[in-house]
């Protein structure tokens, strides 16, 4: 466990700073600041992936899920002027989507191992990505899904109807919540590779 320790301790600070930055609304409300943040768990997880295995990596995203369980249960506690700061269906939502999307990061990423550097992160992270923002958006707000009468219109207010990224056809808000929120993460996966790169690169040359 010692050796993971770093990875333990980012995946924990990138999932309670997601948590704490997520209350902060930016472009009129599309996006949290959380939303910037959050990827970062799937450099992490891939950069345990490539240097210490998928077994070691599955460790460091239980930590993850673990800490995201105790930021639920501690935001759920904390009442804001339309209720709780973290909803029921939001919690579920999350703890779900994040431990799906970050064991299916690591499967693909360990298939794709021994290809060229770059394959094996950005396959993994932009299909976990996807995994991750479906499973949480639709858990979280879509009508389809109900957790009951009080936990149901908690997030009511994602059911609104407004244009499709504030210039296609009506749909509900949470739909475009969901594409904004996708199209940082591929963004994010992008740019996550100069570091993965980085690191990666460092720690072959000091173990030759």
């Amino acid at each position: 466990m010692t050796r993971i320790l770093p990875g333990v301790i980012a995946m924990a600070a990138v999932v309670v700073a997601s948590n704490i930055l997520v209350q902060f609304l930016i472009l009129d409300g599309l996006l949290t600041w959380g939303a910037f943040t959050y990827p970062i768990a799937f450099l992490v997880t891939d950069l345990m992936n490539r240097i210490y295995g998928a077994a070691e990596a599955r460790k460091v995203v239980l930590v993850g899920f673990v800490t995201g369980i105790i930021c639920s249960l501690i935001g759920s506690q904390v009442m804001l002027e339309f209720g709780p700061a973290v909803p029921l269906r939001i919690g579920v939502a999350s703890g779900f989507a994040f431990l799906t999307a970050q064991l299916l990061d690591i499967a693909v990423f360990d298939r794709l191992r021994r290809g060229v550097w770059w394959k094996a992160p950005l396959a993994s992270t932009v299909v976990g990505s996807v995994i991750d923002t479906a499973l949480f958006f639709t858990v979280a707000f879509s009508a389809q899904i109900s957790f009951g009468a009080d936990s149901d219109a908690a997030t009511a207010w994602a059911l609104d109807s407004m244009p499709f990224m504030t210039v296609g056809p009506d749909q509900p808000l949470w739909v475009t919540l969901a594409v904004a929120d996708w199209m940082v993460k591929i963004a994010v996966a992008l740019i996550a590779l100069v570091p993965f790169r980085i690191i990666t690169g460092k720690l072959n040359a000091t173990t030759q």
